[in-house]
C-alpha cells in the first residue's frame, strides 16, 4: 500500500520495568520523519524498516511511539532510504568533518559508546566546540592536541552510524600518545575541561565522529529535551 501524506503518532517515556502512567502525547509524522527515527535505530536495512513500519511502534531516545502500522510500498520506501549514505571504508579521514571525539578505557566498545542512550562507564565524549575553546594567551586548543593523534597514522574506517549520521573511526593511541595528549591536555584545555581528563592515561581507543548527513528529503529528526520529543510538526 502507498505511504499515507501523514500519520498519526502518540509518544510516552518508556519506563523500564514500570507501567508508566505519563499521558500519552500526540504528533502527526510525515513518512520521511518516521523513517528517519526508525533507520537510526535499525540502520538502512529495508526489511527490518518495514517490520517495524508494519508493528506500529519503535523505541527512539527513551521515549515508545505508536502508529497505526502499515505495510509501506516498496518502490517508495526504497526511493526514502537511497537518500541515506552507505558506510564506505575507502573514505579517507578529515579532521575538518569531525564534530566529537569519544575517549574509551577499559573494556567499553565503540557500539557502546556511539548510541545517545546512557554512555559507558570510562567514556569522555568531547564535542568540537568545546574542545575548541582556548585558554588565555594560548595558541592551541585541546581539540588541536587530539588531532595531533591522528598524524601520520590516520584513524581506521569503522562505519557508518545512521544514529549519528556519521561516519565512525578508530584509533588505539600507544603510550607515547597517550603521554603527550596528556602534557597537551594539562597547557591547553579549559577549566571546565580540567576535572574530566583524569581518564588521559588509560584512554585505550579514541573514536572520531564525522559528519556525513542524510541527502536532502530525508526528514528532520525528533529531538528529545526537558519537554519530550519535537519535530517539524505540529502536537495535537
Amino acid at each position: 500500500m502507498p505511504f499515507p501524506e501523514t500519520i498519526l503518532v502518540k509518544y510516552s517515556e518508556e519506563e523500564a520495568e514500570f507501567i508508566s502512567m505519563r499521558p500519552l502525547v500526540r504528533q502527526t509524522f510525515r513518512p520521511a520523519e518516521l523513517v528517519d527515527m526508525i533507520v537510526a535505530v535499525t540502520g538502512k536495512d529495508p526489511q527490518r524498516v518495514q517490520l517495524i513500519l508494519r508493528g506500529g511502534t519503535v523505541v527512539f531516545h527513551s521515549y515508545r511511539y505508536w502508529w497505526q502500522g502499515f505495510d509501506a510500498e516498496p518502490d517508495k520506501l526504497a526511493d526514502l532510504l537511497d537518500r541515506y549514505p552507505d558506510a564506505n571504508p575507502a573514505r579517507p579521514f578529515r579532521p575538518e568533518d569531525c564534530t566529537e571525539a569519544i575517549l574509551e578505557s577499559g573494556a567499553a566498545s565503540a557500539a557502546d559508546a556511539m548510541p545517545h542512550s546512557a554512555a559507558p562507564r570510562h567514556t569522555l565524549r568531547l564535542l568540537r566546540e568545546d574542545a575548541s575553546r582556548k585558554r588565555l594567551f594560548r595558541v592551541r586548543s585541546l581539540w588541536d592536541a587530539l588531532m595531533d593523534l591522528t598524524h601520520p597514522r590516520p584513524p581506521a574506517y569503522r562505519e557508518y552510524s545512521y544514529a549519528l549520521r556519521a561516519d565512525i573511526y578508530i584509533l588505539q593511541p600507544d603510550a607515547a600518545q597517550l603521554a603527550r595528549l596528556a602534557h597537551e591536555a594539562a597547557r591547553y584545555s579549559t577549566r571546565s575541561l580540567r576535572p574530566h581528563l583524569a581518564i588521559l592515561p588509560t584512554v585505550s581507543q579514541v573514536i572520531f565522529v564525522c559528519d556525513r548527513p542524510v541527502a536532502d528529503g530525508a526528514g528532520p529528526r525528533p529531538v528529545t529535551d526537558g519537554a519530550g520529543p519535537s519535530a517539524n510538526a505540529g502536537q495535537r
